[in-house]
């Protein structure tokens, strides 16, 4: 057996951990998950697209349980980034076709935009400012005062990334605002989800990239702030996760149709999903909202990652031996980690990081991203003291709050600016 399978034995035993029967690889389930709501699905997705062949495969199994598709017709999904625009043309639909079940296929914005439509369908009549849910726990707050319930929901993966399809998170981005916020709420997380990593294999370059190296955020971030209760289960989903990705990434660009590196980066990328069930992302995570106008998800953490590993560096030094040892072992670190600790050792770690997105044709630096300017290094300043998204601040592995956003973040933004770790100031 050779490391990558022991390794995806690994992460399918982890996954069934976490989901269990409620979790399929196969697209022909799709029928018999939504026969356990009822007869009338309302079906999101992007027809003219190529995912066109997946959308096929729904349509089909739905007929065959026998459940019908609400209005005869596939609603489209979102635009990247699930637009609060294209949010609230799904949620008309919802409310036109009233129906038994949602069946979301697409990769995490059209997910996440279909979970945040199912908040304003069901409980607009509460409230219908999706805004007014960005936050934690507040879709079960409505919830609790309304006596209304969500439609189920079942969530059909098409892109190895955000984990989408196994969270309580739905990123909606304010367009108008160039800025992304988050619901955070166990009541959206769907209630079935499918995931066939075959589908992945005729997804462009930028886009297998860009899903990989989100879901290495969101294992890496989740493992840097992960507190003493879930340390041991964070570190076999992250350790897992990582070395997934880090051995198969190159691979799957440079032979995109074989089937074990794309299995490899969506069980990897479903790790990711269940570590940001266990923790939270934090500094990579949150900066990338304020970047959504010039660059994907996936790259801006790529692009941030680094940086925060020296800022974070003292408190993490048992995190980085870890993460450490993996990226040594694949190549992209050459010096003895094992002698080096404290802020040398998160040098260390995040040059081997920068190493694996130049390997790639990812930038490494702010500069390096088209449209970049330093305004937004000052939205991103704004964006960390906005109590709606103080969550990520909270799940730092340092202790930071909006009064010191300025006297830390913003070093760590020039240094990412620059390419420059000097710059960054440990607490």
């Amino acid at each position: 057996m050779t490391q990558t399978e022991e390794l995806s034995s690994r992460a399918r035993a982890l996954l069934n951990e976490f989901k269990g029967d409620s979790y399929s690889l196969s697209l022909q389930d799709v029928g018999k998950f939504a026969a356990d709501f009822g007869t009338k699905a309302l079906v999101i997705g992007n027809q003219g697209s190529w995912l066109a062949p997946t959308l096929d495969v729904v349509a089909s199994s739905l007929n065959d349980s026998g459940t019908s598709i609400a209005g005869d017709r596939i609603a489209p999904g979102s635009a990247p980034n699930s637009p609060v625009d294209d949010v609230y043309r799904i949620a008309e639909y919802i409310v036109n076709h009233t129906p038994d079940c949602l069946v979301a296929v697409g990769g995490g914005s059209t997910i996440d935009a279909a979970k945040a439509a199912n908040v304003i369908a069901c409980l607009g009549g509460h409230d219908p400012d999706v805004e007014d849910y960005v936050g934690v726990g507040l879709v079960t707050e409505a919830i609790s005062r309304t006596g209304k319930r969500l439609i189920p929901m079942i969530a059909v993966q098409t892109a190895s990334g955000s984990g989408a399809h196994l969270t309580k998170y739905s990123n909606i981005t304010f367009t108008a605002l160039h800025q992304k916020k988050l619901i955070i709420d166990d009541e959206v997380t769907p209630d079935r989800a499918i995931f066939d990593y075959s589908v992945t294999r005729t997804a462009r370059r930028g886009l297998t990239l860009d899903g990989a190296f989100d879901g290495l955020s969101h294992c890496l971030e989740v493992f840097y702030g992960i507190g003493p209760e879930h340390y041991d289960l964070a570190r076999e989903i992250a350790g897992v996760g990582i070395e997934l990705i880090v051995a198969n990434v190159q691979n799957a660009i440079e032979d995109p149709k074989a089937h074990g590196p794309r299995e490899a980066l969506g069980l990897a990328t479903d790790l990711g999903g269940y570590a940001i069930m266990v923790g939270a992302t934090n500094g990579g995570h949150l900066t990338s909202f304020s970047l959504v106008d010039i660059t994907s998800h996936g790259r801006a953490c790529a692009v941030m990652n680094p940086y925060y590993t020296v800022f974070f560096a003292p408190a993490i030094e048992s995190q980085l031996k870890i993460v450490g040892d993996i990226f040594k072992r694949y190549g992209y670190i050459s010096a003895d980690i094992d002698g080096l600790s404290g802020r040398d050792l998160g040098i260390a770690v995040a040059q081997g990081m920068i190493d694996l997105s130049r390997a790639v044709g990812f930038p490494a630096t702010l500069s390096e991203l088209p449209g970049f300017t330093d305004s937004h290094i000052e939205r991103a300043l704004r964006a960390a003291k906005n109590p709606q998204l103080k969550s990520k601040l909270e799940s730092m592995p340092v202790h930071m709050d909006a009064s010191s956003v300025d006297t830390y973040m913003k070093p760590v933004l020039e240094a990412a600016k620059r390419g420059d770790f000097r710059l960054i100031v440990n607490m």
